[in-house]
């Protein structure tokens, strides 16, 4: 599982291409261009040597930007962060910049109130106050950007716009679409192409993109590069925000302006629990996802073999508080199974990431709808996601075990998989803690994982670490030391 040294550039592009991702050539030369802004100079930020840490994604550039970050001297929360905006461009089906999510972050060094304990950062898509009669689809406020500058505030040292401009030249310049996307471009194809932003991106001259095909969007390199030089607070009450609002107006998203100035990520406690030395932190409502998560892993610790019933009681758990009127301790000290069944739920992604002092980041991310919904904002290049009042909301979930007494990483687990999410995080997060691998067997479908573990700990044991994208995916996992 660990990677050994620097990647070479052929070496990335043949996993790339076996993942059915990338053309064989370049791939990190290109990526180390993309952060540093040509070829190796002497005025680059100086590479760290030994173990740098891990990125986990279900696109590979964004994993590799993640690793690119890593190797860098950045932080677990800079590589997220750089993840996140890199999949805004390459996977924008379900992780766009109008879209929204959550994440987990534990730092065994961070002080103060809380200090050395995980943290979770909401940052759930959130419908408009007021549709306008001219609404017809229905779109989310934005929350992507400012979640994640929320975290990177929080747990990054590096400049945001640092970790903003690789995803803008991206969109600039073209990117081969990877198999991940067309994926989801070809299941979508026909109502995407409706749209004729959309259309014009991902359906140029009436023909889906293909895996290989070159993705450009510079529509959203533009917005990239006004977030990269005016700042995240541009999208929500500035120049950026007037434009936004007016092209989700055309597009029939019925947003406003004053939906965007109010609309405010949050850093809140998780939910956790014992297990055994080690604690586990699982993401809180309103991402339900993690409260069901932490239903199942409570099953699956007492019995491993019992995934039935995890599943059961996962789904039950979720309906419970989606149904209203107990709390999230409430449900989980009476867990039942059956009940009303959840409705068809949208997809996810998600993406975990590691540095070498022992900082983590678990993060899940949805346009609540595949492509959202299948428009885009005039003159912006950013896919509207769908409202969570005209869609239901995904399971988001994930998971980070730490040990509270020694202050050290244990394991990260995010998950993805419409009805399988809750289920996958907590049969990932079971498997991590009993072996000595971040995914000693699949989690059960229709669920997927993406995990980060080290055995023995960190900062203290990085030899004992290991990361593992779900084998089912069209993802990346990448490290390096």
């Amino acid at each position: 599982m660990r990677g050994k040294g620097l990647m070479s550039a052929a070496r990335a592009g043949a996993m790339l291409l076996a993942a059915g991702a990338l053309p064989a050539c370049s791939t990190l030369q290109g990526v180390q261009q993309t952060f540093l802004g040509g070829p190796p100079q002497g005025g680059e930020p100086p590479r760290l040597s030994g173990f740098i840490g891990a990125a986990v994604a279900d696109e590979p550039q964004a994993a590799l930007a993640g690793r690119e970050v890593l190797a860098l001297g950045g932080t677990a929360a800079d590589a997220a962060v750089a993840i996140g905006m890199t999949l805004a461009v390459t996977l924008p089906s379900r992780a766009g910049l109008g879209g929204g999510g959550a994440c987990l972050a534990y730092d065994p060094r961070r002080s103060g109130a809380g200090g050395g304990r995980p943290e979770a950062i909401m940052f759930l898509p959130i419908a408009p106050s007021a549709p306008g009669p001219e609404t017809d689809r229905p779109a989310s406020v934005p929350m992507v950007a400012r979640g994640l500058f929320l975290l990177q505030a929080r747990y990054g040292t590096r400049p945001f716009e640092t970790l903003v401009a690789p995803a803008e030249r991206l969109a600039r310049l073209g990117t081969p679409v990877s198999r991940a996307l067309a994926d989801d471009i070809a299941l979508v194809a026909g109502p995407l192409s409706a749209d004729p932003e959309a259309r014009a991106v991902f359906a140029p001259n009436g023909i889906p993109l293909a895996a290989g095909a070159n993705l450009a969007q510079p529509d959203l390199a533009v917005t990239l590069a006004q977030l990269r030089t005016t700042g995240v607070g541009d999208l929500y009450q500035g120049s950026l925000a007037d434009r936004f609002v007016q092209g989700a107006r055309i597009a029939g998203g019925g947003l406003q302006v004053d939906d965007l100035r109010k609309a405010l990520p949050k850093a809140t406690g998780p939910i956790t629990m014992p297990a055994g030395r080690d604690q586990v932190a699982f993401l809180p409502p309103p991402a339900d996802g993690g409260l069901a998560a932490a239903a199942a892993f409570r099953v699956l610790r007492a019995n491993p073999a019992d995934i039935a019933d995890a599943e059961a009681i996962a789904l039950a758990t979720a309906a419970r508080w989606r149904a209203g009127g107990q709390t999230a301790e409430a449900i989980l000290a009476h867990p039942v199974t059956g009940g009303a069944p959840l409705p068809a739920l949208p997809a996810s992604t998600s993406f975990v990431t590691l540095d070498r002092n022992g900082q983590a980041v678990a993060c899940v991310e949805t346009m609540d709808n595949l492509f959202g919904t299948g428009r885009i904002a005039q003159g912006t290049g950013i896919v509207l996601a769908a409202s969570p009042t005209a869609v239901p909301p995904p399971l988001l979930a994930a998971a980070l075990a730490w040990n509270d007494n020694i202050q050290a990483f244990r394991a990260e687990v995010a998950g993805s998989g419409q009805e399988g999410a809750a289920l996958a995080v907590a049969d990932g997060m079971a498997n991590a803690l009993r072996s000595r691998s971040p995914m000693p067997r699949p989690v059960p479908d229709p669920g997927r994982a993406n995990a980060i573990a080290c055995w023995r700990y960190l900062p203290d044991s990085p030899g004992t670490c290991g990361w593992a994208v779900d084998s089912r995916s069209s993802g990346l996992a990448e490290a390096g030391d």
